[in-house]
């Protein structure tokens, strides 16, 4: 725009971003919320008033930091922008969905971090990249990390200068297992001395590490890396998708197990990951279980060889984007888990349309695509019931939701 214009913010858009309208063209405004007045120019964007429902952000990096972008808002409007992003999701797909009250995770509770690191001679910087940049912002807090998580990056900053060569830069990937944190430098020296290896034992131990890997190579393993998923010890290896906070882990399982049909037998957990629903199910039917990732489904195979007080489960590599179940193959199952990445199942859900599966339990992490192929199942003959939203995601524009669909 050549003059500056004032403005008054109407709505707040998927993004977060506040939206107002001008000639009759919407206008993006970062970090604005509804009722507020914006004065837009050439030298960019100045608040003139603020909103009642403007808060003081929680960490100190707001703003710079890239990965929050709602820490702005009051939590009763931020639960109203998590919720209207389920409702309006499915509103595009022409349904008229039943939006549960959001479910809220606490905070410092995410077990798992991907974290951007940087060597410069001595200096390392270790943390989220700035909003639209590719600068980092080096980590001093956190409101959505697990607090062990953050407390140790003065000790992976030190692990870095060892590892990473000098210039260059990476991705380190943090995760918190049962008997402590899994760190995985995803690139870094090949040529890493006996010496130097006993010195990341020496400081892995005094940082009481799980495990330490650099490059794809374990250096250091302080004993089973595990994680107890449903009551099941499960070896994870490095890099193998986990849900990114236990209490909404336990959330999901529950909506799933409390939807199965009474007399269910047989269930089918269609992108089952490491078990995080299929164990929690075998508790009330047998279950099969289908991944693509076969070091995932090892992983659900080795744990079941200890597991007690379960039905039987069967896991099973197969790519269902490329091979989905048949509606035939469908038909020996009394219910059915969908748990899709972020591009949802669009194939599976016209099978499980043509199916006569009595219920279909859907969760996903990106209420668009979960919405697409609700409708897929609704043109088929399923009944949608209500959609309840988990926000396991603080503070960012993604959800986790779940609904279930009866014959």
């Amino acid at each position: 725009m050549a003059e500056s214009t004032e403005l008054t913010i109407e709505r707040l858009g998927a993004k977060g971003d506040g939206i107002a309208m001008r000639e009759g063209a919407p206008v993006y405004v970062p970090f604005a919320l509804p009722g507020e007045q914006w004065r837009i120019g050439s030298e960019g964007a100045q608040r003139l008033k603020d909103s009642a429902e403007r808060v003081e952000p929680a960490c100190r990096h707001f703003l710079q930091c890239g990965g929050c972008l709602a820490q702005h808002m009051s939590p009763a409007l931020y639960r109203d922008w998590k919720h209207g992003l389920v409702v309006e999701a499915f509103r595009h797909r022409g349904l008229d969905a039943e939006v549960a009250p959001v479910v809220v995770v606490d905070g410092n509770s995410r077990r798992r971090a991907f974290l951007g690191v940087e060597r410069r001679g001595a200096e390392v910087i270790i943390g989220f990249r700035e909003e639209g940049q590719h600068t980092l912002v080096d980590l001093a807090e956190c409101p959505v990390l697990d607090p062990q998580i953050v407390a140790t990056v003065p000790g992976l900053r030190e692990m870095a200068r060892r590892v990473m060569v000098d210039r260059a830069g990476g991705r380190l990937v943090v995760t918190k297992l049962d008997h402590g944190l899994d760190v995985s430098f995803d690139n870094g020296r090949k040529d890493l001395s006996p010496h130097e290896r006993a010195e990341l034992g020496a400081l892995a131990q005094k940082m009481r590490l799980a495990r330490l890997v650099v490059g794809g190579e374990e250096i250091v393993s302080g004993g089973r890396p595990v994680l107890t998923i449903g009551g099941v010890e499960v070896e994870i290896a490095p890099g193998l998708f986990l849900q990114a906070v236990p209490e909404a882990e336990r959330l999901l399982a529950d909506l799933c197990v409390a939807a199965l049909p009474k007399r269910a037998k047989k269930v089918a957990d269609l992108f089952s990951g490491v078990g995080t629903l299929t164990f929690p199910l075998a508790r009330r039917a047998s279950v099969v279980a289908y991944d693509s990732d076969r070091r995932a489904i090892n992983a659900l195979a080795g744990a079941m060889r200890h597991a007690q007080g379960l039905k039987p489960v069967t896991a099973t590599v197969r790519d269902l984007y490329r091979d989905p179940l048949s509606a035939r193959e469908l038909a020996e199952f009394d219910a059915v888990v969908l748990d899709p990445p972020r591009a949802g199942a669009a194939e599976q859900a016209e099978r499980l349309a043509k199916s006569k599966v009595p219920v279909v339990i859907a969760v996903s992490c990106n209420p668009a695509t979960l919405a697409r192929d609700a409708r897929t199942l609704i043109d088929g003959g399923y009944r949608m019931g209500p959609v309840t939203p988990i926000d396991q995601f603080l503070f960012s524009p993604h959800v986790e939701a779940v609904t279930v669909f009866q014959r």
